[in-house]
C-alpha cells in the first residue's frame, strides 16, 4: 500500500499517544509560551538530546521536546516561473501571528481582469509542509496556469507546537483577510485589482482538504460579508472515523495507528467521530457553505473509501442543496501528483480542477 508523506510519519512506527506527556513535560520546563525549538535538518552535534520517537524521513521528536522536521522544510523563492508564466509573491495575512500566504497570478493578466479566487490549504498531516517548499510551489504554479485564477496558498501553524484547532482558526483568518479586500482598498493590490469575490473556491489536499471542508462549514454558519463561496475542492481528503469503512478494517494495525494519529494532532478532540475528522456523522453537514464540491480520490489511497462515502453522503444523505462531483484515479497513491506532477494522471487531475472552477463561466 502506498502511503503519502502526509500520513506516513504516524503509520510507520509506534503509536503516538505518549507524545502528549513529553510535550507537557517540555512545556513546563521551557517557558510560559510553551516554546519549542524547531530544527529542520540533521545535526551531528553530540549534545543533541535523546530521540523519543523517530518518524524518519519526516519527523523526529526528542525527549526534551525538540522537534526536527525532515521533510517539507525547503524554501523556494517567489517570483516569475518561466515555464508557466505565473508570478508569485509572499504576503503577511496575520501580522499579529506573523503568518503569510504565497499569492499567484498569471503574468499577462489584463489590468482590469477579474479572476476567480482559489484559497489553497497544503497537506502534511497538520504537522509538516509549507506553501513555500518546492512541491507546493510547483503545484500552485501549475494550478494557476491551467485555471487562470488568483491563488492564495496559506501558511498555518503546525502540530505539535500548535495542536488543532489552531490550524483551522489560522485558515479562517486567512479567508477573512481575503474578504477584507472586497471594497478594493485592502492591503494587497493583486486582490484589489483582480479578485472576483463572487467566485471564491477553497481547495486542499489530505489534511488541507480537511481544512477546506471545515472552513466551508464555518462559512456556512458565520458567512463573510462581500464574498460568495462558490465551491470546495477536496483532493485525497484526510477524513477518518471510529468504525472502519470499506478496506479500512482489513489491516487492524494500520487502523490503530491512523486512530492514534488523530489523537496526536487534536488531543482535545472528542474522539474519532468528532465532526472535525468524521464529517459523515456531523449533524450540521447540511450547512456546508458552498454550492458545489469536487472530491478527488485515489484508488491506492488508504483514505479512498472515506472520501467516496463523503461524496455519497453529500449526494443523498443530508439536506445540503448543492452539487457534488467525484474523480477517482484508480492507480493513484495519496497526493502522488506532488512528487510526479508531469505524469498523465497528475495532468488530468489539474485539468479537472480547472474545469470545475471555470465550468459555469459565461
Amino acid at each position: 500500500m502506498c502511503i503519502s508523506s502526509s500520513l506516513s510519519p504516524f503509520i510507520s512506527g509506534v503509536q503516538p499517544h505518549p507524545f502528549h506527556h513529553i510535550f507537557h513535560s517540555s512545556r513546563s520546563t521551557t517557558s510560559k509560551n510553551h516554546r519549542f525549538f524547531i530544527r529542520s535538518s540533521l545535526s551531528m552535534d553530540s549534545t543533541m538530546p535523546e530521540v523519543a520517537y523517530d518518524y524518519s524521513p519526516f519527523l523526529r521528536i526528542y525527549k526534551d521536546g525538540h522537534i526536527e522536521r525532515l521533510r517539507g522544510t525547503d524554501i523556494v523563492p517567489s517570483g516569475l516561473e518561466p515555464k508557466t508564466s505565473v508570478l508569485s509573491k509572499d504576503v503577511v495575512y496575520s501580522p499579529e501571528l506573523n503568518l503569510s500566504s504565497r499569492l499567484y497570478l498569471q503574468e499577462k493578466t489584463n489590468p482590469n481582469q477579474k479572476l476567480p479566487i482559489l484559497v489553497y490549504y497544503h497537506g502534511g498531516g497538520f504537522c509538516i509542509e509549507t506553501p513555500f517548499n518546492f512541491r507546493y510551489h510547483n503545484h500552485l504554479n501549475n494550478l494557476v496556469a491551467e485555471s487562470n485564477v488568483i491563488a492564495i496558498s496559506v501558511d498555518y501553524r503546525l502540530v505539535p507546537e500548535h495542536p488543532l484547532p489552531i490550524a483551522y482558526d489560522d485558515s479562517w483568518t486567512a479567508l477573512k483577510w481575503v474578504a477584507s479586500h472586497v471594497n478594493g482598498d485592502g492591503p494587497e493590490e493583486w486582490l484589489n485589482s483582480h479578485a472576483d469575490f463572487g467566485q471564491v473556491f477553497l481547495a486542499g489536499d489530505s489534511a488541507g482538504a480537511n481544512i477546506a471542508h471545515q472552513v466551508a462549514m464555518r462559512y456556512g454558519q458565520e458567512k463573510l460579508s462581500g464574498i460568495n463561496l462558490s465551491g470546495a475542492i477536496l483532493v485525497h481528503p484526510y477524513f477518518w472515523g471510529k468504525d472502519p469503512i470499506g478496506t479500512e478494517g482489513k489491516d487492524l494495525e494500520l487502523k490503530s495507528k491512523m486512530d492514534a494519529m488523530w489523537h496526536f494532532v487534536c488531543p482535545a478532540s472528542s474522539g474519532l467521530d468528532d465532526p472535525l475528522i468524521n464529517p459523515l456523522v456531523d449533524p450540521k453537514l447540511d450547512s456546508l457553505g458552498c454550492t458545489k464540491v469536487l472530491v478527488i480520490i485515489g484508488g491506492k489511497d488508504i483514505l479512498r473509501d472515506r472520501g467516496w462515502h463523503y461524496h455519497e453522503k453529500l449526494s443523498k444523505g443530508t439536506g445540503w442543496a448543492g452539487v457534488v462531483e467525484i474523480m477517482e484515479g484508480k492507480d493513484d497513491a495519496h497526493v502522488f501528483y506532488l512528487d510526479d506532477p508531469t505524469c498523465e494522471n497528475a495532468v488530468a487531475l489539474v485539468r479537472r480542477i480547472a474545469s470545475f472552477i471555470n465550468k459555469d463561466k459565461a
